[in-house]
């Protein structure tokens, strides 16, 4: 155990130790977690040291309401700055983490279903195909795979909206507090300004929808108070763009 405590953990390693961090939910991070166990094995480390990393990230977000241990290090802060404003970087975290758990990497597979395409075509649906799985995933484990406002829990209604839309903010679209998880429903209603959240994350709905039985079920969640996720707080900063640029009031 010493002579590992003095391993120094590598780029690539904490790449990876992100990315699945991004991806567990906060009760998920100890070390009988299958996930860890594996990508302790592929390192050479123990289990133990590996969920030990992945708490440590969480003492690094200043407004997570359940601290991580606190004993990340200056290296593990940079590589979190880095990971969250370079997506070449999750990118490459993307495809690390599908070969340590014997997937076909996502660049190999986008490039056999387009195989007709020219090489930009290519390489922009590549980049586009890794940078939504990484925030789905991130974003729905976040809230326990469950819609934020509803509580719906079935993955094939949950999408992971954008709180500042995609192509409005290339440094923040794949940064989870840039995501919320909501079902197709009230995704669309936010994605199109008829809701948003107020100062103290409670659901505000727009005039502009009809105060009638049809949109109950939007109107019977306005003043809500969302789920909290376990690890990302939506920003404060990006919620007021959302509230001034987007809502419709």
């Amino acid at each position: 155990m010493n002579s590992e405590i003095r391993k120094p953990w590598r780029e690539d390693e904490l790449l990876l130790a992100l990315n699945l961090y991004s991806k567990l939910q906060f009760g998920q991070l100890h070390s009988r977690n299958s996930k860890i166990i594996r990508l302790a094995e592929y390192m050479g480390r123990t289990p133990g040291s590996v969920a030990m990393k992945l708490c440590n990230f969480a003492s690094i977000d200043p407004e997570l309401p359940r601290k991580g241990l606190s004993g990340a290090s200056n290296l593990d802060r940079e590589m979190w700055k880095r990971y969250f404003s370079d997506e070449s970087l999750i990118m490459v975290s993307e495809e690390l983490m599908l070969s340590v758990f014997g997937k076909h990497g996502i660049v190999e597979t986008v490039k056999e279903e387009l195989a007709d395409y020219c090489g930009s075509d290519v390489e922009r649906l590549v980049q586009f195909r890794a940078h939504q799985s990484f925030f789905k995933a991130a974003v729905l484990s976040n809230f326990d795979e469950q819609c934020c406002i509803t509580g719906i829990s079935k993955r094939e209604l949950l999408i992971a909206s954008h709180i500042i839309p995609w192509d409005s903010d290339i440094k923040n679209r794949l940064n989870p507090r840039n995501g919320l998880c909501l079902n197709a429903l009230h995704a669309a209603a936010f994605d199109n300004g008829l809701i948003t959240l107020d100062e103290n994350l409670k659901v505000l709905v727009s005039s502009q929808l009809p105060r009638n039985h049809s949109h109950a079920l939007i109107l019977d969640f306005e003043g809500t108070e969302i789920k909290m996720p376990h690890k990302y707080m939506p920003s404060k900063e990006f919620l007021n763009y959302h509230r001034n640029k987007i809502f419709v009031a």
